[in-house]
This record gives structure tokens, sequence and C-alpha cells, in this order.
């Protein structure tokens, strides 16, 4: 009988395909990262127990292209400072991906709260423009002119906090008490230069970011940069701690968007 592909693999096939995982070569992106404070009470009050706000309310959006062996990924994020046990680092909100495949691994394995949109980086001579778009609203623009190059950084660990859950199977809360998981990453840049520009943050009922308002615009750059990330479960939530929050992952619980285009058959 020709083999069938659905059926289980060998202990050696499986081996194979994780140590094939394991050697990712370096993935450099392009991307434009704006920092902002924003209103202390807005920021405190888009995170879930048990992250708490730190000394100060920022807010950090990064719009990347990545350049993936085959074809670009665009890569974005809006995330808020956020801090836990002692371990400073950023909660994300929304990560819009250009690709389903940047999402699988994401938010299956990390539970990271990716979407599909639209991301764009674009540079034409010293003019920047970099953009997250989803249902057709740009709801975070980032416009500027780079002014000069900035010290490369010396590499260094960045930790995001992701929760991990898988909604229950009768609709009604989760299938087991979700996961909080600390996302290390260690990044090396290769470039960095100053924007002098602004972000705007455009109303959208799916992508309400508009709700942490830009108050000081605390840095702004266009950098190359790669890195790698390794994650740990630090501990379990409660379900009910959790469930006032679950809304941030998903646009449409009722799925009214999911309907046919208009004019189909």
């Amino acid at each position: 009988m020709a083999r069938v592909r659905y059926g289980a693999r060998t202990e050696a096939e499986i081996a194979a395909a994780r140590a094939a995982g394991a050697r990712i070569p370096d993935i450099w992106s392009t991307g434009v990262v704006a920092v902002w404070e924003s209103d202390p009470e807005a920021v405190a009050a888009v995170l879930p127990p048990p992250l708490v706000p730190t000394g100060r309310p920022l807010v950090r959006a990064t719009v990347s292209r990545v350049e993936l062996p085959g074809y670009p990924l665009g890569a974005g994020s809006v995330a808020v400072a956020a801090a836990h046990r002692g371990t400073e680092g950023w909660y994300p909100l929304v990560m819009p991906m250009t690709h389903e495949r940047a999402l699988t691994g994401g938010r299956e394995v990390f539970g990271e709260p990716k979407k599909l949109g639209e991301v764009t980086v674009e540079r034409d001579g010293t003019a920047v423009r970099a953009a997250l778009v989803r249902h057709g609203i740009a709801f975070v623009e980032i416009r500027g002119e780079v002014s000069g190059p900035l010290p490369v950084p010396e590499p260094a660990g960045k930790t995001d906090f992701y929760f991990k859950f898988l909604p229950a199977v009768d609709g009604s809360g989760f299938d087991a008490d979700p996961v909080l998981v600390h996302c290390l990453r260690h990044e090396r840049f290769r470039t960095l230069e100053r924007v002098t520009g602004e972000v705007v943050l455009r109303e959208s009922r799916y992508d309400p970011v508009a709700d942490l308002p830009v108050r000081t615009l605390v840095a702004l750059t266009l950098g190359e940069k790669t890195s790698d990330q390794r994650g740990r479960v630090v501990e379990r939530v409660a379900a009910r701690d959790l469930l006032p929050y679950v809304h941030q992952r998903y646009d449409d619980p009722q799925q009214l968007l999911d309907g046919p285009p208009e004019g189909s058959a």
C-alpha cells in the first residue's frame, strides 16, 4: 500500500522535523518602532491580572517587514508596558500579520494575539511611512523623516507577556485554566536611525488602540534587527480573572463579519 501521508509519523521522522525546526538562520527585519506615553488609567485598564502597570504608562507600536525565505512577512504589534512579579516587559494587545503561517505558531504555541491584517513599511529617501491596517482602517499610522543615525544598541533581551488559552467547547469559559507565558526575545541590531514624525491613531471598533492616546512621543526609530525567542509558562491564571479580557483576542465572537462578500452567489 502506498504511504498514507495523514498517517502517523515514525519517531525518526518526528525527531528529524524537530531538529530541522531548531536550525533557524538569522532572519532580519526592517521596522519602525514608536513609543509614547499615554494615560495611566487607560494602560492599567487593559492589563489582565496578574499583570500590573509599570512606573510609566508606555505604549509601543512596531511595524516591520520581515525577510522570510520565499516571501516577506509584514508583522506588527501594539503593546503596553507591564510587569509581573518583578519582571518588566510588554503586553501586546494586537499583532497583525500578513500571512497565516505566522499566526499558527504564535497563537497555538505562545498564545500571541495575532490576527491577519495589512502591514506596510515604506521608505522613500528620508521619508518614512508605516501602517497597521485591518478591516480597511489604518488604525496605526506612523509618518516622518529620517533625521540621522543612532548608535547601534548592544544585543539585549526583551520580555513579552502572553495568555495562552482555549475557549470551551460549549462556548462558556475555557477548557482549562489559562496560563501566563513569559516570552524572552534576544534582539540584535545592525542599523538604527532616528525618525522625526508623528503617530496617528484612528478609531476602529475591532482594534481600539485609539483608547491609548499619544500624550508624549518618547521615541521614534527605524532599524534593522534579528531576534530569537524562547517562551515558558510561569503560572496558571484563574479563568474568572481573564474572562473579562477575552474580547481583546477576537474581532467578533458572534461571527457577524464572517458572511460572504456582498454580491456573491
